[in-house]
């Protein structure tokens, strides 16, 4: 039985036409999982066709994950999933709930017959490097959480170029690509400026920046707004061994930093909102209601995953500044 079936003049790209014969012998069973579809050189002899071109159409079919390839044995079948369009490496950094919605909010507007497989690499530059190498080659898009990781482009840049996307952090090294992305300068200094009449009443702005995870243009905006505004400011890697004073803002990237400073405040017996203020990054469900509210500057994480699913889904290649606001409650 013919696995492959070409025919000239039909107006279907002969690699097209390739794909679409081993999708239809898979769904009518006559290619089953782990079966062996015929060789490059053979399909080639059969029909007259260049190697580049038999080659094309067995490339997209291992990048959507139907079939996989043995070095010097050949092509198999891997699965009999021919619905999937496209599949999706997705690089975060980690896992947490506004990186939850950002991700849900992915899945639900990439559309169907789209398979996402999600990794982590945890801020680890070799965990980063492993997981950007076995996923070479094996999916139609690379969608890329870089962070501030050095050198991350040296990476990056051995995938396929227009299939990446960079998501959330981006630098000059990788200015190339399309992306969407956040301004973390910019969000912080609009931010304060726009909660600047609340600020006027504290004495002093304390950023807790680690520097660790947190991108650093967010500690150059909070400095630029501190001195463009005449803020009395101070920027500390860290809490624990810290006193809240009275009449002082706390902004918080981090927020493990922000439950050490709530847990303080029950210690010392003060008052958020009254005593002291806080500024947190990034909105969550609990910020709503913590305290009676917890003052945030945040980008729509949902806006984020809408516009790079519809970039992806209509071929387009742009770099997206999503939008950050400030929200106001009751801990400023």
């Amino acid at each position: 039985m013919k696995l492959i079936a070409i025919e000239n003049n039909s107006g279907i790209p002969k690699y097209k036409q390739i794909i679409i014969s081993i999708e239809k012998t898979i769904e009518n069973g006559n290619l089953k999982k782990d079966d062996k579809l015929p060789s490059i050189n053979k399909v080639c002899l059969e029909f007259s066709l260049s190697r580049d071109t038999v080659l094309q159409a067995y490339d997209e079919l291992k990048k959507r994950g139907i079939i996989y390839a043995i070095l010097g044995k050949g092509y198999y079948v891997k699965s009999t999933q021919v619905t999937i369009q496209q599949k999706i490496f997705l690089l975060f950094d980690e896992l947490n709930i506004f990186k939850e919605d950002l991700y849900n909010s992915i899945l639900v507007n990439i559309g169907k017959n789209v398979q996402v497989d999600i990794f982590f690499h945890h801020f680890n530059i070799q965990v980063f490097e492993k997981l950007i190498n076995d996923a070479n080659g094996n999916y139609t898009k690379y969608i890329i959480m870089p962070t501030s990781l050095p050198n991350v482009h040296t990476f990056i840049k051995t995938l396929p170029v227009n299939d990446v996307y960079i998501l959330d952090q981006t630098n000059e090294e990788l200015k190339s690509y399309p992306a969407v992305y956040q301004n973390f300068t910019k969000n912080i200094y609009d931010g304060l400026s726009k909660g600047k009449n609340k600020l006027k009443k504290y004495n002093k702005l304390v950023m807790i920046f680690p520097g660790f995870r947190e991108p650093v243009g967010m500690k150059i905006g909070f400095e630029k707004f501190c001195t463009d505004y005449q803020f009395d400011y101070e920027v500390i890697t860290e809490f624990k061994k810290r006193d809240i004073v009275k009449g002082e803002v706390y902004v918080i990237p981090n927020d493990r930093d922000l439950v050490s400073v709530i847990e303080k405040s029950k210690t010392q017996g003060f008052l958020i909102g009254k005593d002291f203020g806080v500024v947190s990054y990034n909105e969550t469900p609990l910020k709503k209601i913590v305290e009676n509210g917890i003052t945030t500057i945040s980008t729509n994480f949902e806006a984020m995953g809408k516009i790079l699913a519809q970039m992806i889904l209509n071929g387009k290649k742009e770099q997206i500044v999503n939008s950050s606001s400030l929200i106001i409650r009751n801990s400023l």
